[in-house]
């Protein structure tokens, strides 16, 4: 890994056969709980649905399969802060492709972006306007995949935010644009607070706070709500009531929470396989009927091999103890929030609702509101996230 300050080196995937070997018998092994009375969604992964998906992961799935297509893009790192960051960077040919900073979030990774990459970078090949060119950056955030654990506290999402600023400066860039979802969503903005002078926009998906109310909604109100923001309210609230355990262990003890994913493969499988399984598009079927088996499992297996499961819940720590909603309100106040046009893209299981977001992000220029997809909408839907992406850009790439 590479730690000289302000360098960029490559960095070649190297995942021992021990490593493997051990994975194997580690799921070989699992002790399985008993499965609860009315063994289904509602109280968590159902265990038959979870014995059957992990015996797939034992015997069928090849890790090595999917590396050599990981591995055959262009990886390098680079130190900011001490903090070493893993990063995927594709140049389109297009000489006046827009750089284009991708950003994911939990439980993803910079795999979430791999059918994106080449429609964003290569249009033409893929049915579009060489015009629409993008250079792709992709880093892994702290703590994620290949970007080490932080070794002192406080990388909050701001924090990565101005990172990701410095990465982008070291590999020549003047102005770019930048795009995140779920923790992304977050930080792509943030960047543009960052380096206002260098940002064009930013374009977000799977946005939440910032995006949706604050506090209840009294039945007035929600009357004037269309019958879409009236069904997004009643997720937000579903996800508040039933979908946030996940949410207040990580920002609260990620520590207690990491032996389990450090120690058991399964474990893993289902913290990350019952998100994939509520947020994607349609939620009430299997998580593969949005995302194929494969794909899923090697998510899975990048975070077992590098034993992030732990360091990346902490982030939600990092966050959640950095005041981050009062400078959040003090952004608004003072127009501070939206330093950069900002389009927002709420795909089918979002919960984004314009009229509040525009409260905390002033500089909203585009809204998209797309019936398919859900939270790893570069996955799910790769042709919908791009065509949004595009069209966003294209009326900021004169800026340029």
């Amino acid at each position: 890994m590479n730690t000289e300050p302000n360098s960029i080196a490559p960095f070649t995937i190297d995942i021992a056969d021990s490593a493997l070997d051990d994975l194997t018998d580690r799921l070989a092994r699992t002790r399985w709980p008993t499965p609860l009375a009315g063994d289904g969604w509602d109280r968590g992964v159902p265990v038959p649905y979870l014995r059957e998906l992990a015996e797939y992961w034992r015997t069928g799935y090849d890790w090595r399969v999917h590396e050599a297509r990981v591995a055959a893009l262009p990886h390098f790192t680079t130190t900011v802060e001490a903090q070493p960051i893993h990063f995927v960077h594709v140049r389109s040919d297009q000489p006046d492709a827009l750089p284009l900073l991708l950003t994911h979030g939990w439980p993803g990774s910079f795999l979430e972006f791999l059918d994106v990459i080449g429609p964003l970078t290569d249009p033409a090949s893929h049915g579009g306007n060489p015009a629409d060119a993008f250079d792709v950056v992709i880093p892994s955030m702290p703590g994620f995949g290949f970007s080490p654990a932080p070794t002192t506290p406080g990388w909050t999402s701001d924090r990565m935010a101005a990172a990701y600023a410095v990465l982008m400066d070291r590999l020549g860039y003047d102005h770019y644009g930048t795009q995140g979802g779920d923790f992304g969503a977050f930080i792509a903005p943030a960047v543009g607070r960052a380096a206002p002078d260098r940002v064009v926009g930013a374009h977000v998906n799977a946005a939440t706070y910032g995006f949706i109310p604050w506090g209840p909604v009294d039945d007035d109100e929600r009357a004037t709500l269309s019958e879409v923001e009236r069904a997004r309210l009643d997720r937000l609230a579903r996800w508040t009531d039933e979908g946030m355990g996940y949410f207040h262990l990580q920002n609260t003890k990620p520590q207690t929470l990491s032996y389990g994913l450090a120690d058991s493969p399964v474990a893993q499988l289902a913290w990350m396989i019952e998100k994939f399984q509520a947020w994607t598009h349609p939620a009430p079927d299997l998580p593969e009927a949005a995302i194929e088996r494969d794909t899923l499992l090697t998510h899975v297996t990048l975070y077992w091999l590098t034993n992030t499961g732990g360091t990346s819940a902490a982030a939600y720590y990092e966050d959640a103890h950095s005041g981050w909603e009062e400078a959040d309100a003090d952004q608004a106040s003072d127009g501070e929030a939206g330093a950069v046009p900002l389009g927002v893209a709420v795909f089918a299981e979002d919960i984004a609702i314009r009229r509040y977001a525009e409260g905390s992000n002033p500089t909203i220029t585009h809204w998209s509101d797309i019936d398919v997809g859900g939270h790893f909408a570069a996955m799910e839907v790769p042709d919908v996230f791009v065509d949004d992406v595009r069209t966003f850009f294209r009326e900021l790439r004169p800026l340029t």
